[in-house]
């Protein structure tokens, strides 16, 4: 999905605001957002950037994992609430992806473009083996479920 070891000039990284894209930057580390998924991007000690958290869906201004549960795509949120992957999410997601590939001067491979990349996948339908309760395996749970 993304070779993270990318290194970016602050330039780089700054160019990204007049691409539409919204930039905070907090001591070093710079938040890119934009059809409500994000990235975040560490300054190193030579003062260029890294890519620290891979873009992903945003929930409530925080970011969140792509779950394959097998039987539906799910966001994951640090404090383990699990929420319905929607069309719109995924739509937004790839294009987010593309115009950030694009605007950093990244190459978009074909296999990577195929579809989204979902940073758990956990499910196994057989009783008895890690993954057969995949909302145990991950510790996920609804929200309002008394967690």
């Amino acid at each position: 999905m993304w070779n993270v070891d990318e290194r970016f000039s602050q330039k780089a990284i700054e160019s990204l605001a007049a691409l539409g894209f919204t930039v905070g930057s907090t001591r070093g580390v710079v938040r890119v957002e934009k059809y409500g998924c994000g990235a975040e991007f560490r300054q190193d000690g030579d003062g260029r950037y890294q890519m620290t958290i891979i873009p992903t869906i945003m929930v409530k201004g925080q970011f969140s994992r792509l779950w394959d549960a097998g039987y539906q795509k799910f966001l994951l949120t640090d404090e383990g609430i699990k929420l319905p992957a929607l069309a719109s999410h995924l739509q937004n997601l790839r294009k987010y992806n593309e115009e950030l590939l694009t605007a950093l001067g990244i190459p978009t491979f074909y296999n990577e473009a195929l579809g989204s990349v979902s940073q758990v996948t956990v499910y196994d339908r057989v009783k008895g083996r890690e993954g057969d309760v995949p909302d145990k395996t991950v510790g996920a749970h609804s929200p309002g479920a008394g967690h």
